[in-house]
């Protein structure tokens, strides 16, 4: 979708997203209250920050993922990851939410790994390069602490000879004026890219149960035509669970980009470099002096690292209540704020770097030897 002050594809994200338009022109649903009070009974009282601040803020048939689960028929997640050189904060945040649902439904998680749609969407990349980043973005994703049971991770080029018999399925189902409409498409586009919805649509079909994709918004249009054609095929349409972006450092626009270093935090930064990508870029809602910001506080709106901690570093509710009064207020300063975000991103960049270290360990039961690796690898779709 493209506005005037904002656009979102699933490859390119700009301007200040207005979310509410989004719901309305993707078709999709607000979660509402009582979605959010059944989430938070099955969870015990522990409500998801991204849940409880409205970041996960829209879906497609989460009710019915409920209903499932309630009468015992249960359900599946899956999400992906396209490999990049290193992966960022804004890469994290759905992998987070995504090992949180598994923790509280007990169910099966399948992400993909799309080394296969990297390759041929970027000229000037490698195959060998891909795979190396998928190998290193598999690292990470490890180490946020999915259940190495119930979890299988899969690289498209390696277990396309599994995917091909059900792919071919999806693929005649899809046609290029589909494709042309959906993604933007034209002449120019490699035959590889015009055949890749068929690739990304599939792992919705892993179980004959329904699946829960938590994704970024931008996303959506993946989905939309698999549910267009799921039911054809004997599967559920794909439920969804959107979340908004994480901005960037640099700006309160868009999302964060691997390409622009100085708009991200890298998993792998090391605390030094976190601390001065804060204090040095982060965009600021506050006044141009101290005096201004203590007589008219900041404008929170736009404030990246009032954003950031609004969005998954300050779970605390009271201590958010009490950074958003006081720095709206003109009782806090920018700096301060800069230096409470600077300790979180880099607690959790600490946690993240010892499991990373024990990661290489258990690579092989994630992907090829764990309980549902294996039965994923014997398992021939026709």
């Amino acid at each position: 979708m493209q506005e005037d002050n904002f656009k979102v594809t699933p490859w390119e994200v700009s301007g200040r997203v207005d979310y509410k338009k989004l719901i309305q022109q993707f078709g999709t649903q607000k979660i509402s209250k009582s979605i959010l009070e059944e989430i938070s009974r099955i969870s015990q009282g522990r409500l998801h920050v991204m849940l409880r601040r409205d970041i996960f803020f829209s879906h497609r048939d989460l009710d019915l993922i409920l209903k499932d689960y309630r009468e015992k028929r249960g359900f599946f997640l899956y999400t992906g990851r396209a490999p990049s050189m290193g992966m960022h904060i804004g890469h994290l945040v759905p992998f987070l939410f995504t090992k949180w649902l598994q923790d509280v439904f007990n169910v099966n998680v399948y992400i993909e790994i799309t080394d296969d749609e990297k390759f041929m969407r970027n000229q000037e990349y490698t195959l060998k390069q891909t795979s190396e980043w998928a190998h290193q973005n598999i690292l990470d994703i490890i180490a946020v602490g999915f259940n190495p049971d119930k979890t299988f991770i899969f690289k498209d080029t390696e277990y396309i000879r599994n995917m091909y018999p059900l792919v071919t399925s999806i693929a005649k189902k899809l046609n290029f004026s589909q494709i042309k409409a959906t993604f933007g498409m034209d002449a120019s586009s490699n035959i590889g890219i015009l055949f890749y919805p068929a690739i990304q649509i599939f792992p919705t079909m892993f179980e004959k149960k329904r699946c829960l994709i938590p994704a970024a918004i931008d996303q959506d249009p993946y989905w939309r035509l698999q549910r267009d054609l799921a039911e054809s095929l004997g599967y559920y349409k794909a439920a969804e669970i959107h979340s908004k972006f994480l901005p960037p450092l640099a700006s309160s626009d868009g999302k964060m980009s691997s390409s622009i270093p100085e708009s991200a935090v890298y998993l792998s930064d090391p605390p030094k470099t976190v601390e001065k990508k804060i204090m040095k870029y982060a965009f600021s809602g506050g006044q141009a002096t101290t005096e201004l910001q203590r007589k008219l506080g900041a404008d929170l709106r736009v404030d990246v690292p009032y954003q950031w901690l609004y969005y998954i570093f300050e779970e605390n509710d009271g201590e958010m209540q009490k950074i958003t009064e006081d720095y709206s207020s003109g009782r806090m300063l920018t700096g301060e704020v800069k230096k409470i975000l600077a300790q979180k991103v880099n607690l959790l960049l600490e946690d993240h770097r010892k499991n990373r270290e024990k990661a290489e360990e258990n690579y092989t039961r994630f992907l090829y030897d764990g309980k549902l690796a294996k039965q994923m690898w014997e398992k021939i779709h026709s």
